[in-house]
């Protein structure tokens, strides 16, 4: 074994640039992925610490009991507290001080006019708490509001609005309230809680604008009295609540706080990353692999005389993976380094493109070193151990022969498992998205199709070659035909390097296919569901924006150039024990302004006591107009609705409709997300929109557009998404060109003596640099092609999937503008991989290379 180390330290000293590909693609892999799990430890910690900072003063929390989460919600709604009970948990054992907690939504406008925030974090107002202890905000600058209109917001808030202490601006609640600022304040030492905004209130504001009615709070916020422990508060506040009112410790708010951070949007963002990690890691074993089988291939008479020489196949398989071993074990630990380094970039790039993070030292774990380490060090050794067992394999006899090339890759047997694959892949497929919607079958389809593109690759990759370079015999001559020759030289070396390629193109095609399918579901669902003639709503995205006042549409319908505004509001509540959105509107007008489907029974009949659903809801609860169903709201309060109408289409008018009476008794901080308008008849387009606009300035100045635009601005977060895909699958493609660098820069090395006879018989150096960037060109062409039709039949699934695991009708769409985008860039990649390669070819000495055994 000592005999073997030595040997393949020695062949690694000598021939460090063969491996200089597969060294930088398990670094960037390794480096993605260690980059990964320190942002996600490093954001983890950073909220454990804020939250922890916000509620280092509150020592309980009184709250309500129950919540009411509705499908897709990630934070129920909770019933309000009566601040009555201010006056009962002061006098609780061990209470110093016991302050209401009034939260709602509240949108600062800045000096330009624009709203603050709303892009994702939530944008809150509430009561500004005098207790410093108690109150999550700190004053920094100015004073406490101290009477009607006057607030103290967060100083980052302040400096992206261009905010000072003196200036009036509006917030809205939805509805727009002048304000002054008096103070800024900080969270924790921060400008703010990330890039959440805040706006404090004096009391009587809060709960003029923020709640149903004077008298309620989100919770009570308690401090203990010297000597006594956070439980002990809790146990002692028992006795003096309420049935239905619960007291908390705050350290167990903090740990909810944290565990709705790290449970749902940390989880989802840091799996988000290592999907693409995955792809990273995945391109990059297939330029580890082509490498080693390369180079395993040049090396067949050295192996060869080895074996000659007593070596057996162990030690010779041996030497090939301490090879893989040292070039592993050195680029994971470089790449250590370099994920350390993507981490701190990611904490500084993300808050500035308005992603929700905090800031924070660095946390680096233990696994976040060990698991990437273990990873690219497995990744590597296992793409080498099929062209180790093969060097082991080679006979003593071989050294008598010139080296050959691998010829292997077009046989019978992988074509019969290929095709077979293909076949099998397509059956479950199909009956994952067609016979029997199951996104794990289609899911499970989706692999085997990607396993049977891989197999199949050789065997393909003689008939794509030849047909995606005929023209260049025609275009490039003798060049071009001796480059497409060199490409079909060996099937499997041109199907390996081709398919790190194919998988990045396959994946951005699949986001790019499913995104333009999202928007054309978008624009079907407004086309189809929406009848009016503009929309007047805030666009936002996550739990941001305060929403649309319900006054708006009723001072919209009095213009005259109106026929008909509805707003659309939100309402919650428990049907059949289910939590289920409700849609607050009315009823009359939804049925003008939006196509329902097929209506059983009237909209105009609900009144305070009945509701309309969907026919699909309506078959879920075995429910029929006529049939009564038991509303359970957040105030505790139940009653029962006559169902007076049963519709067809769900899309924008939600799954459950009650009039503004029946909403009224239950409703906490009003508001609507859309407000719908139609022109009457002879109003022109521009002079209805003007009116719109003109009534909508009084109200926070909402955007208003017409229903393509609202279709448009209603997809724009999947184009960011898009965005965010296409810069973390850079990497990928990134990994593919070394490999088709690397690839081509080992084949020139292998063709020296062949490059060194063309020059010598009139090849010149420029046709020589021709012919390998054409190579080049052919094989990135390949695993375009492979990768545009994969990415597509797999985009073609997701959306199919979805379809049938959805009540929503998902519509395909396949963009050729953006898919030829991607096929020309993959093109021009590989013609700048083989740049390098070409230029080394060209420099080659004529005597030297013909000389060269």
């Amino acid at each position: 074994m000592n005999a073997s180390v030595r040997i393949s330290v020695s062949s690694l000293r000598a021939h460090k640039r063969r491996f200089a590909g597969t060294f930088l693609a398990v670094l960037l892999g390794v480096a993605f992925l260690a980059g990964t799990l320190v942002m996600g430890d490093t954001l983890r910690a950073s909220f454990d610490t804020m939250f922890g900072n916000a509620t280092s003063g509150t020592d309980a929390v009184v709250r309500s009991a129950g919540t009411i989460t509705t499908p897709g919600e990630s934070q129920g709604v909770r019933q309000p507290v009566d601040t009555g009970l201010v006056t009962a948990v002061e006098k609780a054992p061990g209470v110093a001080a016991a302050e209401p907690d009034i939260q709602g939504a509240g949108q600062l406008v800045g000096a330009n006019g624009k709203p603050i925030g709303g892009q994702g974090p939530p944008t809150l107002a509430g009561n500004w708490i005098d207790d410093p202890k108690l109150n999550s905000y700190q004053l920094a600058e100015g004073r406490a509001p101290s009477k009607s209109g006057e607030v103290v917001v967060n100083r980052g808030a302040a400096e992206k609005g261009d905010l000072k202490i003196g200036d009036t601006t509006t917030l809205r609640t939805p509805d727009p309230v002048k304000v002054t600022i008096v103070g800024l304040a900080t969270f924790g030492g921060e400008d703010g809680m990330a890039q959440v905004t805040y706006t404090g209130m004096t009391r009587s504001d809060a709960e003029k604008y923020l709640t149903a009615k004077p008298g309620e709070a989100a919770s009570i916020l308690v401090r203990a009295g010297p000597g006594t422990g956070q439980q002990e508060l809790v146990d002692a506040l028992a006795p003096v609540l309420p049935k239905g009112v619960e007291a908390i410790t705050g350290q167990e708010l903090a740990e909810e706080n944290t565990d709705m951070i790290s449970g749902q949007f940390l989880s989802l963002f840091t799996t988000f990353l290592l999907v693409f990690s995955g792809v990273a890691l995945l391109v990059a074993t297939f330029s580890i692999h082509n490498t080693f089988a390369i180079v395993v291939a040049q090396r067949t008479r050295e192996n060869a005389l080895l074996r000659a020489l007593g070596a057996s196949r162990r030690q010779v398989t041996a030497s090939t993976l301490v090879e893989a071993s040292v070039v592993a074990v050195v680029a994971s630990a470089a790449g250590l380094a370099g994920g350390i380094g993507i981490a701190a970039g990611l904490q500084a790039l993300f808050p500035a493109i308005g992603f929700p993070f905090p800031e924070g030292d660095l946390v680096i774990s233990g696994l976040s070193m060990i698991l990437p380490l273990a990873v690219g060090i497995v990744v590597c050794l296992g793409s080498a151990l099929l062209p180790a067992v093969r060097a082991g394999r080679t006979a003593p006899l071989a050294a008598l022969r010139e080296t050959a090339v691998d010829q292997s890759g077009a046989s019978r047997t992988r074509a019969v498992v290929g095709s077979a694959l293909a076949a099998l892949a397509v059956a479950v497929t199909l009956t994952g998205v067609i016979v029997s919607p199951s996104l794990w079958l289609a899911g499970s389809g989706a692999i085997l199709a990607l396993a049977a593109f891989v197999v199949l690759g050789p065997v393909a990759s003689t008939t794509a070659v030849r047909v995606l370079g005929s023209p260049l015999d025609k275009l490039r001559g003798v060049t071009g035909g001796l480059a497409r020759r060199n490409a079909l030289r060996s099937p499997k070396r041109t199907a390996a390097t081709a398919s790190a390629l194919m998988i990045g193109v396959a994946v951005v095609s699949l986001f790019t296919v499913f995104g333009a399918s999202l928007k054309a579901t978008m624009d079907q669902t407004v086309s189809r569901s929406f009848a009016g003639d503009v929309a007047v709503s805030t666009p936002s995205f996550g739990a941001g924006g305060s929403g649309l006042s319900p006054r708006l549409a009723p001072a919209i319908a009095e213009r005259p150039e109106v026929d008909t505004a509805v707003g659309l509001g939100r309402g919650v509540a428990e049907v059949d024990g289910e939590g289920r959105a409700l849609t607050v509107t009315d009823p009359v007008a939804l049925e003008r302004t939006f196509d329902l489907g097929n209506i059983k029974g009237s909209m105009r009949d609900l009144g305070d006591d009945g509701i309309a659903i969907t026919g699909s809801e309506a078959d879920k609860l075995g429910l029929k107009t006529g049939d009564t169903a038991q509303l359970a709201f957040t105030d505790g309060k139940k009653q029962t609705f006559t169902v007076r109408a049963v519709y067809g289409r769900s899309e924008l008018a939600g799954d459950y409709v009650i009039t503004r009476d029946a909403w009224a008794p239950h409703r906490t901080q009003d508001s609507d997300t859309l407000v719908a308008v139609t022109f009457k008849d002879g109003v022109s387009a521009a002079d209805g929109k003007a009116a719109v606009e003109k009534v909508a300035t009084a109200y926070g100045s909402p955007e208003v557009q017409t229903r393509d635009e609202y279709a448009q601005s209603s997809a724009g977060g999947i184009d960011m998404m898009l965005t965010l895909v296409y810069a973390l699958l850079a990497l990928a493609v990134l990994i593919a060109l070394l490999g088709i660098a690397n690839t081509l820069t080992l084949a020139v090395h292998e063709r020296t003596r062949e490059l060194g006879l063309l020059r010598a018989v009139g090849q010149t150096r420029a046709q020589l640099r021709a012919m390998v960037r054409w190579e080049s060109v052919l094989v990135a062409a390949f695993g375009t092609v492979g990768g545009l039709a994969l990415g597509g039949f797999l985009g073609w699934v997701l959306v199919k999937a979805s379809d049938g695991a959805s009540d929503s009708a998902f519509a395909f769409a396949m963009p050729p503008f953006q898919l030829t985008v991607v096929a020309l860039v993959g093109v021009a990649a590989g013609a700048l991989a083989g740049l390098r390669p070409a230029r080394r070819a060209a420099r080659l000495d004529v005597l030297r290379a013909i000389a060269t055994e």
